[in-house]
């Protein structure tokens, strides 16, 4: 297979490739799905055809995503996704919640929406400060 990619592209390439692998193997010990592992050196091993060596070094007899990569803000952008999503979700469990657990309907999409948006408003506005459990301790 071949795809036309400019220097610039193929950088971007490099970032989609490193954060999907994240995504599917990050969390996995033992169980590291292999076939991802595999996509992810082939693509990172044609940085030595594209002036980008610093970006790849050998490990284990295979080429991954060198440390200066992966120390050079990829993992920000992970993090920014994950504040994100977390906050989303959040919002969303509690909105849920507060309905009585009912799933999203046409009938409550709108109340529902609200009760979203208003969560997110305030974790927009102080994260998850204002967030207490109440243990009941008798």
């Amino acid at each position: 297979m071949k795809i036309e990619l400019s220097e610039q592209q193929f950088r971007y390439l490099l970032d989609l490739v490193y954060i999907g692998n994240w995504v599917m193997n990050s969390y996995r010990e033992d169980d590291r799905i292999q076939e991802y592992d595999e996509v992810e050196s082939a693509i990172f091993s044609r940085c030595l055809h594209h002036k980008m060596a610093s970006l790849v070094e050998l490990y284990h007899g295979e080429l991954i995503p060198s440390q200066a990569y992966a120390k050079g803000g990829i993992h920000e952008a992970i993090e920014q996704y994950e504040d994100i999503r977390f906050y989303e979700i959040l919002a969303e469990d509690l909105a849920v919640r507060d309905m009585s657990g009912e799933p999203m309907t046409r009938e409550n999409y709108d109340a529902l929406m609200n009760r979203i948006d208003a969560y997110m408003s305030e974790f927009d506005r102080n994260g998850t400060d204002h967030i207490t459990i109440d243990l009941d301790e008798s």
